[in-house]
């Protein structure tokens, strides 16, 4: 599917512009209008590619396949992640060893908690997956094989939920939730589910996304949560997250219908087909390496802060920030991948 490629490209261009704006700017998500509405989707549709891409009709579970799988991600995600995080701290910070203990009892790792967050996530379904095909042949002749995954998602939803509401649950506050990082996955595991879920089931929902009035339903939600969302975002997140929840995920279906109807103009067939699954298929070195490259220019966000409100112009400065962070990394990534050793060892390959 070359247009979820291009997909995928198109999410990464929005993580690093994401960070070029919040590292590079100093801008803040409350301050700016492109930011506060990139922050709803990007890493929702990020994980919901990778819960995506994580099933496979042909897998056979066994004890020594469930083993096979788990090293595999252990190795790509923890060895890269060790070693560009320790070059991120190295480069960029004076103290190191200080820096690197204040970044690691933090959830989001200076920036390189996603890898360790995909890690737990691929983990957690490995483990399900093997537990689910015991069950799998019973419940496919009582033709209700989707109800293990349903639940599983609805668990992980609720888990979401929890974590928005101080008031009734206190478990937010571990320290072992931050330096794990695992507060991140669960906020965000139903979306790797949710994709988990469409891949499983792609003829379905093919057929639903077809549909002309489920296109309007989702255009139409995307719109009202966000009106709502953007008035009522300085609430509680226990009474606010409702419509930011809905927001995200009708603005990230929205991606995919946008992507999936215009899948020929995605191809390699065509110049930004190329660049986009150019970069899709790289997310991994895009991601681990942009940090080392982000360009530093304070001035910009108050800069931006005093033409407020103005999107297009921060969505440009932050697209072209991010056109130049990519650029140099996809190099810097073709000048190391020479080496078959780190081409193995940093990007899994």
């Amino acid at each position: 599917m070359e247009w979820i490629d291009s997909m995928r490209g198109f999410t990464l261009i929005l993580v690093v512009a994401y960070h070029v704006s919040m590292m590079g700017f100093g801008e803040n998500p409350k301050d700016s209008s492109y930011l506060s509405l990139c922050v709803l989707f990007r890493m929702p549709l990020f994980f919901f590619i990778s819960g995506f891409f994580a099933y496979s009709s042909r897998t056979i579970w066994s004890l020594r396949e469930l083993l096979r799988l788990l090293w595999k991600k252990i190795r790509i995600q923890i060895i890269p992640t060790a070693v560009f995080f320790a070059l991120f701290i190295i480069m960029l910070h004076r103290s190191a060893w200080e820096k690197a203990l204040d970044l690691l009892q933090r959830d989001t790792k200076g920036g390189y908690w996603f890898t360790l967050v995909l890690l737990q996530m691929f983990i957690i379904y490995y483990l399900f997956a093997f537990a689910e095909s015991f069950l799998t042949p019973r419940l496919k002749r009582l033709n209700i094989g989707w109800l293990p995954i349903v639940l599983f998602w609805l668990l992980a939803l609720g888990a979401y939920a929890t974590w928005y509401m101080p008031s009734w649950f206190h478990y937010q506050k571990a320290a072992w939730l931050q330096w794990s990082s695992f507060s991140q996955t669960i906020i965000f595991m139903h979306f790797f589910l949710a994709g988990n879920i469409v891949r499983r089931y792609w003829k379905a929902f093919e057929r639903l996304f077809d549909t002309t009035w489920f296109s309007a339903t989702v255009m139409t939600l995307a719109i009202i949560m966000l009106c709502e969302h953007f008035r009522w975002h300085e609430l509680r997140k226990q009474w606010a997250n409702l419509p930011r929840t809905i927001a995200m995920y009708s603005l990230m279906t929205s991606v995919i219908l946008f992507f999936r109807h215009y899948a020929e103009r995605f191809s390699k067939q065509t110049l930004a087909g190329r660049c986009l699954q150019y970069i899709g298929v790289r997310t991994l070195d895009v991601y681990l390496l942009h940090f080392l490259f982000i360009i530093h220019i304070p001035a910009i966000g108050p800069w931006l802060r005093a033409c407020r409100p103005n999107f297009t112009l921060d969505l440009a400065c932050s697209l072209a920030g991010a056109a130049v962070v990519i650029a140099v990394c996809l190099v810097a990534s073709s000048i190391l991948r020479m080496s078959p050793f780190l081409k193995r060892h940093l990007f899994g390959r």
